[in-house]
């Protein structure tokens, strides 16, 4: 087979999208050649039988240049690929699809959002068929539909034995772009009853991400405000963007993580976390096939902060043997059901 994948960046350094580049490096152990157009590229380590070109983002913005540059790389290299895998970005369906079904083309879009717009509804048209995690994570009906679960890398993801400092400090991590949808206040007034209110001070927070949008900025300020409004400066610590490739060892240096997202798709950063032996609290119903032998310890029944707080303070005085139990079977269920390589492979056989 010979692949053409678009995708929004090629990185290895990248905190959000860096995972691609591990994606692409297995699908090219499946096909002939892959040829990779993404909107913006930067520090890359693939295979050989790997091309990949930029619509040129990081040379800066022009969106007729990409326009050009788009179909100027699917004309092109139109006899180089036989079949196009869109992963997230349904505009290129769109902007390809017709194109794409005179060149006979196999036409697939991966899409794992529960936004449904114009767009996805006529990208679902042209494609042949359509990849997302779960049930939930792609929300307008079709037969074309194939659920594959996400890919984790569980090589990669893995726990590490590490030097901890003999405190015995509860450390909770939350791996997220800042967005009110991510609802990180929610976690800044749970360890705020925790603190202040149930004098629970053994305890510390490291908080991953950055703003991705405008609107994101005032939040993040509006969160360093709740911070020091509640004396919580000690407490709570901002690490900005780590790249996927190095977030690894931060979760090995955390006890627990915390992920508040609305009910939805299957938050991948949650998974990479069990991958590591990292138990998760979450927020996201979708989780309940996963985490269903430890619903009442993990999952979260609303959104409230003292249930959070009180399922966080719960879980700092876990059994040990119990404590290892669920990081075992946890990280078991990943392995089985969210395999990089055996997700990789279900896709190439449906391609």
């Amino acid at each position: 087979m010979k692949l053409l994948i678009l995708t929004q960046k090629v990185d290895i350094n990248d905190d959000v999208l860096g995972f691609m580049h591990g994606w692409i490096a297995e699908f090219a152990k499946h096909c002939e050649s892959v040829i990779v157009i993404c909107l913006q590229k930067g520090e890359y380590n693939l295979p050989r039988n790997v091309k990949v070109l930029s619509l040129g983002k990081e040379g800066g913005r022009s969106r007729l240049k990409y326009l050009w540059r788009f179909y100027k790389y699917i004309c092109l290299e139109r006899k180089n690929y036989d079949t196009v895998f869109v992963h997230m970005n349904q505009i290129y369906i769109v902007l390809g699809g017709v194109f794409w079904k005179i060149f006979n083309k196999r036409l697939t879009l991966w899409y794992v959002h529960k936004s449904v717009n114009l767009k996805l509804k006529l990208a679902e048209k042209l494609a042949d068929k359509i990849f997302t995690a779960s049930k939930e994570s792609f929300q307008l009906k079709s037969k074309k539909i194939i659920i594959t679960g996400h890919g984790i890398d569980i090589n990669k993801f893995k726990p590490q034995k590490l030097n901890f400092n003999k405190d015995s400090k509860l450390k909770i991590i939350y791996v997220s772009r800042i967005s009110k949808i991510k609802n990180q206040e929610m976690l800044i007034r749970a360890i705020d009853i925790l603190v202040n209110k149930k004098n629970f001070k053994n305890l510390e927070v490291c908080l991953v991400g950055a703003p991705a949008t405008p609107p994101d900025r005032p939040y993040l300020e509006s969160l360093k405000d709740l911070i020091t409004e509640f004396n919580l400066n000690n407490y709570i610590k901002f690490l900005g963007k780590i790249p996927n490739k190095d977030i690894v060892k931060y979760y090995n240096e955390s006890n627990l993580s915390v992920d508040l997202c609305p009910t939805g798709g299957v938050d991948k950063v949650v998974l990479e976390s069990m991958a590591c032996g990292v138990p998760a609290i979450v927020l996201n119903k979708t989780f309940v096939p996963i985490l269903a032998a430890y619903q009442k310890e993990l999952i979260l029944t609303k959104d409230d902060p003292q249930e959070l707080a009180d399922k966080i303070f719960n879980f700092y005085f876990f059994d040990k043997s119990f404590m290892e139990k669920i990081k075992k079977e946890l990280r078991d269920k990943i392995i089985k059901l969210f395999n990089l390589e055996e997700i990789i492979k279900k896709i190439i056989t449906e391609l």
